[in-house]
């Protein structure tokens, strides 16, 4: 009897809990059934969806005036899907062919067991509609974009190019990739548990979102003639290269940035060599060197511009005035070094204007001395010589100067007339915008706003430009100074009939020294009393005459005599 009972209880508990246990999978298969049916028939439905990218349409590149400097053509993406293939031969044969593939390629592709293989990108859009016309089942031909730069070579180190992914690679193009690249979109198709699309499903499309238009100050027009000129600069003297840089000096707009030699935009990989004995990395070093933007991303030494610096320290100091007197016996010694003048017979007695009319390095030596190491090195400091830019371009490179506590009078010496350390041409253009515009510091930029289709503006780009870095009365006199050099001394041939023409020449030696490799420079502004223009003209390793008198101020008097009359007929707003 105790038996049957203690079994009984065992069976009561059994039962008890299997009901338990029936009662919670009800519960859970009623909540799965009613509340989450939705959640498990979207993960039911992703399980038999294929989905493929469409290209967003990248921004458009706008010049200053409006023309477009980077836009798109429409290009196709080639696929396979495997399981749609009726005839494999078939789109072996016609993918071989019409993409210009190997058979070996393409058919591992085909052959490949997957929900959708790509086989090309970028294919012309004409080769892409004649795939499509043959109706072969397994064969998706998609439409995209790529990018196109209608000017070829135009501010190619500028401007930069994009990737087989659409995405910038240098330049502008890379700086402002999240502004350009928009959203891509999606096609959704449904398919069997095979892998085969329901064609009477139709498909789902999630529209791209194109990229916004990104407008530029530079201008497609003085960007060409400052191309122009740099090139011809460049065969005339037999010259590594020419950089031209042309900006507002009031706002710090890039007007235009010339690096010859350029490349084509639409065929950047090219290296005009036979690349057979390259290796990948002397391949990738070369096209480095071949995409460098040298206004930028390259140092030298500024030479006799820089004693624009020295002035505007020396005058704002008051250690030196227009009227001060100076001997030039050809030389002056510092500690135990003779630091020669360019005229070897000397300049005899001077004022500080004529030491400057005649670049005289004993006259801006003896400025350095009165001012001091300290004193000097503030000013770096102050007119922004000691960090970058903040130019809106990629790998801008920082001045290389000595420390302060290493700056001895031999130091300060040749600092003083533009020797011994190395600043970027882009550096030294905007110092000296910022010492003639009234003495306001600017941030050298390029782009102004980014617009939509419809042109309505979707955000406006703004720089922080209002570091007072020199009296107004000091830059008022710097510019006269500058004014006379071009009028009456080492400038003159910047000087353009009609027009106050302000600038500075140099002449500097590439170290190392004594290989005989110079650089010619020159940097001029208009109108000399109320600068609307600064350009600047470098010339590496000219052959023959190597002085910046007579290599680079023809090239800025040249660009100034078309660019001067051609500003004061433009409103960029």
């Amino acid at each position: 009897m105790k038996n049957k009972t203690r079994y009984r209880k065992k069976i009561v508990i059994l039962a008890s809990g299997c009901a338990v246990i029936l009662f919670l999978l009800i519960v859970r298969l009623s909540y799965v059934m009613i509340t989450q049916s939705g959640y498990y028939t979207d993960r039911a439905l992703e399980l038999h969806q294929r989905e493929r990218s469409i290209k967003a349409q990248r921004g458009k590149i706008y010049d200053a005036t409006g023309e477009v400097l980077a836009d798109n053509v429409t290009v196709c993406s080639i696929s396979v899907i495997h399981n749609q293939i009726k005839d494999k031969e078939a789109v072996i044969s016609l993918l071989t062919e019409k993409l210009g593939l190997s058979d070996e390629y393409v058919r591992k592709r085909v052959e490949k067991v997957t929900s959708i293989e790509k086989i090309k990108n970028n294919v012309d859009k004409s080769i892409g509609d004649e795939i499509r016309s043959y109706n072969l089942d397994g064969i998706k031909v998609d439409d995209g974009y790529k990018r196109y730069y209608p000017h070829g070579e135009l501010a190619s180190k500028v401007l930069g190019f994009t990737g087989g992914d659409n995405q910038g690679i240098i330049g502008l193009e890379v700086v402002y990739d999240d502004v350009l690249l928009g959203t891509n979109g999606t096609i959704m198709t449904y398919t069997d548990a095979r892998g085969v699309e329901l064609t009477e499903w139709g498909e789902e499309r999630i529209e791209p979102i194109p990229g916004e238009n990104l407008c530029i100050s530079l201008d497609r027009n003085i960007q060409s003639y400052a191309t122009q000129l740099a090139y011809q600069a460049m065969k005339t003297k037999e010259a590594a290269s020419v950089s031209i840089v042309v900006m507002n000096p009031k706002n710090g707009e890039i007007m235009a940035m010339v690096n010859v030699p350029e490349f084509d935009l639409n065929d950047p990989y090219n290296l005009n060599v036979d690349e057979s004995s390259l290796s990948e990395e002397e391949k990738m070093n070369m096209l480095n060197s071949k995409w460098r933007n040298g206004c930028i991303n390259d140092t030298y030494e500024p030479g006799s511009i820089f004693k624009i610096i020295t002035s505007a320290a020396g005058l704002e100091e008051d250690v030196v005035d227009v009227d001060s007197g100076f001997s030039c016996p050809g030389f002056i010694v510092v500690e135990d070094r003779k630091i020669r003048c360019h005229k070897t017979a000397g300049h005899g007695g001077q004022s500080f204007l004529e030491g400057t009319m005649n670049s005289c390095n004993p006259v801006f030596v003896t400025v350095g001395m009165r001012l001091g190491s300290d004193r000097f090195y503030d000013y770096f400091d102050r007119f922004g010589l000691l960090n970058k830019t903040g130019i809106d371009l990629p790998g801008e490179a920082g001045t290389i100067m000595h420390k302060k506590e290493n700056i001895g009078l031999v130091e300060l010496a040749t600092i003083s007339f533009g020797q011994s350390f190395q600043i970027t041409p882009i550096q030294l253009a905007t110092t000296v915008s910022s010492l003639i515009n009234g003495g306001i510091r600017v941030t050298p930029h390029l782009a102004v706003k980014t617009v939509d289709e419809e042109g309505n503006t979707k955000r406006v780009f703004t720089y922080d430009d209002d570091t007072r870095i020199l009296s107004e009365d000091t830059s008022a006199t710097l510019r006269g100074i500058l004014e006379e050099v071009v009028a009456n001394g080492t400038g003159k041939n910047g000087g353009v009939e009609g027009f106050r023409i302000g600038g500075k020449t140099a002449t500097s030696e590439t170290l190392p020294r004594g290989q005989g490799k110079y650089i010619a420079s020159f940097l001029g502004f208009a109108p000399a009393d109320d600068p609307q223009v600064v350009a600047v003209a470098i010339v590496n390793h000219p052959k023959g005459n190597y002085y910046g008198g007579s290599v680079a101020a023809p090239i800025i008097r040249q660009l100034f005599e078309n660019i001067l009359p051609y500003l004061e007929g433009m409103d960029y707003n």
